[in-house]
């Protein structure tokens, strides 16, 4: 390395999946996880509910859930609330009503139509809930992931949809969020646990996206926002990315000569669902 110049780890042009990139918002999200681009019909009678279902009550906003990063994919959550004090890993932001009419025609609680209405629903609950600046929800490893009835409950008259707020502590769980989880990202902090960091270099064989509360040597540390109208990975904007996080690890480096830095392009998946910025990455201090 050459005395008075950065050192650019690399643009990362192809950056691993994530997870629950098109089912929620938010920061980014795990590397090496299959994406939801839709969610999946409802589970089969025999795999969710008794012959004789009945509509359960809406879920109450607020309410707090121990879900597994597995079950936070699924398109129905059939387990029970838990209070708050005790360790959860989602809390319900928004209860929405389904529209079952669609040009006059009765819609499934697992069609298409259904299922993209409440996609286009529940995003918008991560900022009015978990609070912060639109950086730092992009930052952050916070997501807002959905739920619906069985087709069963449907059809005994649930016609509610759920939006909770969960956190990708890594490829393999969810994070543990306080009792009170509003406001979340306001602290003084709060990126210190609920930031997006790295294991290694970005661009490192053995990197994978985690909590910043987990250990980490990488961290992004600002956004790049990209034109609606651009194409995927053009030139011109990998230039001017790689600029915009060269001067923000300079900035950090507060007077050292030598840094590094990384860019990040949103993958594919997240572009085609609209995500219009990418990240910048700087060694953890």
């Amino acid at each position: 390395m050459t005395a008075g110049r950065g050192r650019r780890l690399g643009v990362l042009l192809v950056p691993l999946v994530l997870l629950l990139g098109a089912c929620s918002s938010g920061g980014p999200g795990t590397a090496g996880d299959a994406p939801v681009t839709s969610r999946s019909a409802s589970p089969s009678p025999t795999a969710s509910v008794t012959a004789a279902a009945t509509a359960p009550r809406a879920p109450a906003v607020g309410s707090c859930h121990d879900l597994t990063l597995t079950a936070a994919t699924r398109p129905v959550d059939d387990g029970e609330a838990v209070g708050c004090a005790r360790p959860h890993t989602s809390v319900t932001v928004r209860v929405g009503r389904l529209s079952s009419l669609a040009d006059g025609h009765l819609l499934s609680v697992d069609s298409r139509t259904t299922r993209a209405r409440v996609a286009a629903a529940c995003p918008a609950s991560l900022a009015s809930w978990a609070g912060g600046d639109e950086t730092a929800r992009r930052l952050s490893r916070l997501e807002v992931v959905w739920f619906t009835p069985t087709l069963e409950q449907a059809d005994a008259g649930a016609d509610w949809f759920r939006c909770d707020l969960v956190s990708v502590a890594s490829s393999d769980r969810l994070q543990r969020l306080p009792g009170r989880a509003r406001g979340l990202l306001d602290g003084a902090g709060a990126l210190d646990t609920y930031g997006t960091c790295g294991t290694a270099a970005p661009d490192a064989r053995r990197f994978e996206r985690v909590a910043c509360a987990l250990g980490h040597t990488w961290r992004a540390v600002d956004v790049v926002a990209l034109p609606q109208g651009a194409r995927y990975l053009a030139a011109d904007l990998t230039a001017q990315g790689d600029d915009r996080c060269r001067a923000v690890a300079s900035d950090r480096a507060g007077g050292d000569l030598e840094f590094s830095w990384s860019f990040e392009w949103p993958t594919r998946t997240r572009w085609d669902a609209g995500q219009r910025y990418g990240w910048c990455w700087v060694p953890a201090a």
